[in-house]
């Protein structure tokens, strides 16, 4: 007898979307080892986005690009995700743009202006769930 897969989601659920886009902060587990930390993320369209600002090595940019399984944590709900690393200089842009417009106090502007920039920038993430 043949086992058929199910198809994957193509995006997480309206709920999700909303809280993660009305949310400050992410929480995110990469890999199967990591403990969550609260990250900035921004939707797009139907597609959650994460950068890192530090890029440590063993932190959880750099285990996603080894290990892109992990978790997010969002209105009392873990869901599974996959981590795919963004190329698209078009989407890195809107990411920017979302950045800028969702994390707009005087204190965030540092951070919204690095993330548009450079290394950090280049490590623009999508979370998809899994």
């Amino acid at each position: 007898m043949l086992r058929t897969r199910r198809p994957a989601r193509k995006s997480f659920g309206n709920d999700v979307l909303a809280a993660i886009a009305k949310s400050s902060y992410l929480k995110v587990r990469a890999g199967s080892t990591h403990r969550f930390v609260a990250i900035w993320s921004v939707v797009v369209g139907r597609r959650v986005f994460v950068r890192s600002w530090y890029m440590r090595p063993g932190g959880w940019y750099h285990t996603f690009l080894e290990e892109p399984r992990g978790a997010i944590e969002i209105a009392g709900r873990v869901i599974p995700v996959r981590a795919t690393r963004v190329r698209s200089l078009r989407v890195k842009g809107m990411v920017s743009t979302a950045y800028a417009a969702k994390y707009l106090s005087p204190a965030s502007l540092k951070y919204v202006r690095g993330f548009a920039r450079g290394r950090r920038r280049d490590t623009t993430t999508e979370l998809r769930p899994r």
